[in-house]
């Protein structure tokens, strides 16, 4: 016992902390739904920025081959916020919790990235007159205001991924993930459908005197209001004092901590994080170009009459596009409602002794559970089958002559999405609470186990102090160095965030894919390839290219996207032998 305690003072200083999480609200449902609330302004967002920014870029003059390098802020800032942000709010000792502060932050400054997008044409004419330099100034703003939104979003994805898995055990995180899903295809369906309004006939010139003003008035409001509602609901522990090893901070420490992070993966987390990445080199172009490839696809395949008819062809292209996105988004909302009823968790899977409870049904139906339960899939096989599903959707993508048939493969690719957004976080957050066991150390020096009540929420004993102390007995004891990163739900931000580089670096060469393909197959630039004419759009001023014959750049993209899906599903298969023998 002597030397135990002796041991235990030795220690690297554990981290402290004050109060237990917990979430607003009288049923489960209700508070998993405030908890992960956030993403539904976010997804939203989200939408509208893919459905409208990329016509909105060509309609000021920008070729496809530069609107690709536009949209390299995605992974850029994927790249860097969602590690950087990951640490430091790790190591906030911010009185109102860890993650809150940089979700609002984050909000505030994505709201003011919007506006200032949708109204670059007029700032940039109230200081600059009609000229070149003016057009050049308006693209040059709408490209940094793009990058502004998109850094503070992933400022807030991170911080709002991590706040799921600090307030939930490992039991519920499969449930959380689940949720969230459920959340991001809330605010996909909210996002494709307000894009498939006229809103200048529903609401007037109230919110703006064009669509795309409108849509960006409606997302900055929408994500404040539920970046607002989770940060109201939820309550954080706060940070008291972190590990010796944490204290010291700044740029080089952090970039330190992040590279010996990703260098020195767990097994399991680091074969998460390689499905991840060839999953989204294929996701990448579908997110970002699909509504434009539906529209374009309309808008070559239908009679010349109806496009010269229209009085803003690129806007028909956006809300026909997001029509189908629509549809997508309402698959996915049903797929993330369903499948977790389906699909076998993580948890289940554990050893008996290894889990966090032990299932038992009423006696008169164990028989029929068992069956059921058998007959499930577990949650890697089903995201290795989504792979295969979307890949098969994709391959199809250069021979769709018709918008049905598009719309048709954009909206199956609604199910290998929803596990998209469900599958790879439920296996990190379950990975990163099961590295060790978090015990509390007491004032006196004994420990006790944090376990989740009947409500999900985390209880302590009847006669907790006013502060914590994570750290890990028994196994940590013996090798105090290497497992010092290792507190449940402690350092979820940054392990969240290098998920998060394995999904932005792929958008990385998914861009130079893009940017290779559009410079070779856009319209105008290499004519051998296409045959078309020029039609004008009425009242705009602007000729639009109809090609009738040739490649579509962006079904070309889609189609190598298809490739790297497969090698998703074969990591995934690797995975799964994986967790075999590690179990």
């Amino acid at each position: 016992m002597l030397h135990r305690r002796k041991k235990l003072d030795s220690m690297p200083q554990s981290a402290s902390w004050t109060g237990t999480p917990s979430i607003k609200g009288s049923t489960e449902s209700i508070r998993m739904a405030l908890l992960t609330f956030s993403l539904v302004g976010l997804q939203f967002t989200w939408g509208i920025e893919m459905t409208y920014c990329t016509p909105y870029l060509l309609q000021l003059g920008l070729t496809k081959s530069k609107t690709s390098l536009v949209w390299i802020a995605g992974p850029l800032s994927g790249l860097v916020m969602g590690p950087v942000i990951g640490v430091l709010a790790d190591n906030s000792k911010s009185k109102y919790g860890r993650r809150r502060p940089f979700m609002i932050g984050g909000g505030i400054i994505v709201a003011m990235g919007l506006l200032v997008l949708g109204w670059t044409k007029e700032i940039v004419a109230f200081f600059v007159p009609e000229s070149e330099l003016r057009r050049v100034l308006t693209i040059s703003l709408a490209v940094l205001s793009i990058y502004l939104v998109d850094f503070a979003i992933n400022a807030i994805q991170s911080t709002s991924r991590s706040l799921i898995v600090d307030t939930l055990p490992i039991p519920k995180q499969q449930k959380g993930s689940a949720w969230a899903s459920r959340m991001i295809a809330i605010g996909h369906l909210a996002g494709y459908g307000v894009s498939t309004l006229d809103l200048l006939k529903v609401l007037g010139n109230t919110l703006g005197d064009s669509q795309f003003k409108q849509c960006t008035v409606i997302a900055a409001l929408a994500l404040l209001i539920s970046v607002g509602v989770t940060s109201w609901a939820v309550d954080e522990r706060v940070l008291i004092a972190s590990k010796d090893a944490d204290v010291k901070s700044g740029a080089v420490k952090v970039v330190a901590k992040i590279l010996k992070t990703t260098w020195n993966l767990p097994d399991r987390i680091r074969a998460i994080c390689w499905v991840q990445f060839w999953a989204w080199i294929g996701w990448f172009p579908f997110l970002f170009y699909s509504s434009t490839w539906v529209g374009e696809t309309y808008y070559r395949y239908t009679p010349t009459a109806s496009i010269a008819d229209s009085s803003d062809p690129l806007g028909d292209i956006g809300r026909i596009g997001s029509l189908s996105l629509l549809i997508f988004s309402i698959v996915t909302f049903i797929g993330s409602v369903f499948l977790p009823f389906v699909v076998r968790s993580p948890d289940s899977d554990a050893k008996p002794g290894e889990r966090n409870f032990t299932p038992r049904p009423p006696a008169a139906i164990a028989p029929l559970a068992k069956v059921l339960h058998g007959s499930k899939p577990d949650l890697l096989t089903a995201w290795m089958l989504s792979h295969l599903v979307f890949a098969g959707s994709m391959f199809l993508a250069p021979f769709v002559r018709s918008l049905h048939m598009a719309t048709v493969l954009v909206s199956i690719c609604g199910i290998p999405w929803a596990l998209a957004c469900w599958a790879p976080f439920t296996f990190m957050g379950t990975e990163v609470n099961r590295m060790t066991a978090p015990s509390t150390i007491l004032a006196n020096g004994s420990s006790y186990r944090r376990l989740p009540n009947a409500s999900g929420e985390f209880s302590g004993p009847a006669s907790s102090p006013n502060f914590l102390r994570l750290n890990h007995l028994d196994r940590d004891l013996e090798d105090d160095e290497e497992n010092e990163d290792s507190s449940t739900g402690e350092t979820a931000g940054i392990y969240l965030g290098i998920l998060n580089l394995f999904t932005t670096l792929p958008q990385f060469v998914g861009t130079f894919i893009s940017m290779i393909v559009f410079e070779i197959l856009e319209p105008g630039r290499h004519p051998e390839l296409h045959k078309g004419e020029d039609v004008e759009g009425g009242g705009k001023d602007d000729v639009v290219k109809k090609v009738t014959e040739g490649p579509n750049g962006i079904a070309v993209c889609l189609f190598i996207g298809a490739i790297c899906a497969v090698g998703a599903a074969y990591a995934t298969q690797r995975m799964k032998g994986l967790y075999k023998r590690t179990r």
